[in-house]
């Protein structure tokens, strides 16, 4: 028997997100192969030679879209070369798995899905990796089948753990702040649960800096909360933070006219609870893919059979821009310390001040 076809696949970017992808589409992807890399960084760069057999390492990304064979890029990359990067990979014909958010701007955001409308034929997905979870797929699927009733209150967070390097502080320049990058995964689960198609109708928001100063300098804080109205009387509650003492803790409340759903209220790394004479504690996962490896590794396989057999992908890629649009008015909120409103079509409504 004649072994599958393998999806031949690029990763762009080799840091902390982009290392993630490419050992899981080299090692736990089946149907795919990464045959090609690009990064500019010289370790990053020794590393993919060391783990990624037969790929090959580009430090040109329009070189390595000309790769013999390829097929798809995964786009890894800083959050400001995520938009350009996507668009060059489609128009160069191939599928494209996005890390999200596709942009810190709506407009850039909005300029990817223009992209990939034009060309129909190729897969196009923003990597909003809770939208693979287990736990979050089995709540949606619960809410849907009328468990909860109508949902009507959204309660999530995004909380990280201190990471005293200084790392945060020195992406807050490329990362569009904390709403857009930290609590973009809330957002989206929001407009999940609440229907793709639900209209924002105001945001506000506020936050600190606790422990990290530095932040100022990008207008950004390490602790911020949102209150996003919908039309249709549905409110979300978002938190954000990056500095959990004990590990990574990201939760979710579906709150509906007839129950509740929650996901990972209590966090466990594993089964096990230690006790000591200061009390019972168990160890929670260290970082967000801690929490979601299995989601990510999902992801990586649905993305490739999507693209192999040509399935369609499990949610749109327009609902990346509405995401970045509230993140993005989240953190206007957050530094002007005005709500911002909405019309009924989304459009933005200028509230005159006495």
């Amino acid at each position: 028997m004649a072994p599958s076809r393998k999806l031949q696949v690029a990763i762009s970017g080799l840091g902390r997100m982009g290392a993630r992808h490419a050992l899981n589409f080299h090692e736990r992807t089946p149907r795919a192969e990464v045959v090609a890399a690009f990064t500019p960084e010289p370790k990053e760069a020794a590393w993919a030679r060391a783990n990624l057999d037969g790929c090959v390492v580009y430090t040109d990304f329009d070189e390595m879209l000309k790769h013999p064979g390829l097929e798809a890029v995964v786009v890894a990359t800083v959050t400001t070369a995520h938009a350009p990067q996507a668009i060059a990979a489609i128009k160069a014909g191939k599928h494209v798995l996005c890390e999200k958010p596709l942009s810190t701007s709506v407009e850039i955001s909005q300029s990817v899905v223009d992209a990939a409308n034009k060309h129909p034929n190729q897969k196009v997905l923003c990597g909003f990796s809770r939208r693979f979870d287990a736990s979050y797929r089995d709540a949606f699927a619960k809410m849907d089948s009328n468990a909860i009733g109508r949902p009507a209150i959204f309660r999530s967070q995004t909380c990280d753990k201190l990471d005293p390097s200084g790392f945060f502080v020195d992406y807050a320049q490329f990362s569009g702040g904390i709403f857009v990058d930290c609590n973009i995964h809330d957002i989206d689960l929001a407009l999940w649960y609440f229907g793709q198609d639900v209209m924002v109708k105001s945001v506000y928001a506020v936050g600190i800096t606790a422990v990290q100063p530095g932040l100022k300098k990008w207008k950004d804080v390490d602790n911020g909360v949102g209150v996003v109205e919908f039309y249709g009387n549905k409110i979300a509650y978002l938190y954000s933070s990056r500095m959990m003492a004990a590990g990574q803790h990201d939760m979710t409340e579906i709150i509906g006219t007839e129950g509740k759903l929650t996901v990972n209220a209590n966090p466990s790394g594993t089964l096990v609870e230690m006790s000591e004479a200061s009390g019972i504690r168990r160890e929670i996962p260290g970082d967000y893919y801690g929490r979601f490896y299995e989601a990510f590794v999902r992801e990586a396989n649905e993305f490739t059979a999507a693209c192999l057999d040509d399935t369609k992908l499990p949610f749109k890629l327009s609902g990346a821009v509405q995401a970045v649009k509230i993140g993005c008015a989240l953190q206007e909120s957050l530094n002007s310390g005005k709500k911002i409103e909405f019309d009924e079509t989304g459009r933005r409504v200028e509230v005159a001040s006495l």
